[in-house]
């Protein structure tokens, strides 16, 4: 199999990273791979459940970028990975993992992919997903309370400690390190369909 292209698509919180990465998915169906950066939240299994909630992850801290790294490296060289499972729930990982075999196309999908050079240098085509932030907060709360367990007022401090101010320190100025910024992610089809060229075209050389 030739070496595989990858595809980043960043974005602030709720701006429709995810939407995105599934429509391009569901194109090509078993030539796509989505590797989520989330799945690449620290462990932090040696913090009570009480100190785990405290913690901002919205900063690059958070994650194990460096095991990511090395992942998409074995991916590019053929060789299969066992990805972690992070439990929102819990705010910890969970003890399985996910095997993942090399695909034609991998999509890296995450808030701050672009703010770490390594892992930035290791995308051929790089995706900013540009939303209102309005909007953004309330995809977050919707998320967060129906998805994760989470109640009302703690997404929304959470938001305003941690998500807002990372947001404006890291995520906005990573936008200086793309290719492509698209307005309102996985529903903007103009931009679906460039992406879309761009994949076809590849998997056909």
């Amino acid at each position: 199999m030739k070496q595989p292209i990858i595809i980043g698509i960043a974005g602030g919180t709720g701006s429709g990273k995810t939407t995105l990465a599934r429509k391009l998915k569901e194109a090509f169906q078993e030539d796509v791979t989505i590797l989520c950066h989330d799945y690449y939240y620290k462990c932090n299994d040696h913090l009570p459940f009480s100190q785990r909630v405290t913690l901002n992850y919205d900063h690059p801290n958070a994650f194990d970028t460096d095991l990511m790294v090395d992942d998409l490296k074995k991916l590019k060289q053929g060789i299969g990975i066992d990805h972690p499972i992070y439990d929102f729930i819990q705010h910890t990982r969970r003890p399985e993992t996910v095997h993942v075999d090399p695909t034609p196309v991998i999509i890296v999908e995450g808030i701050l992919i672009f703010e770490n050079k390594a892992l930035t240098d290791l995308i051929d085509i790089k995706v900013f997903v540009d939303t209102d932030a309005d909007v953004r907060l309330i995809r977050r709360l919707l998320r967060d309370v129906k998805e994760r367990g989470r109640d009302l007022d703690s997404v929304v401090n959470q938001y305003l400690a941690t998500v807002k101010p990372m947001h404006e320190q890291f995520v906005e100025p990573s936008k200086r390190n793309v290719d492509i910024i698209i307005p309102e992610g996985g529903h903007n089809r103009v931009a679906i369909g460039m992406l879309l060229e761009q994949i076809s075209s590849f998997l056909q050389q």
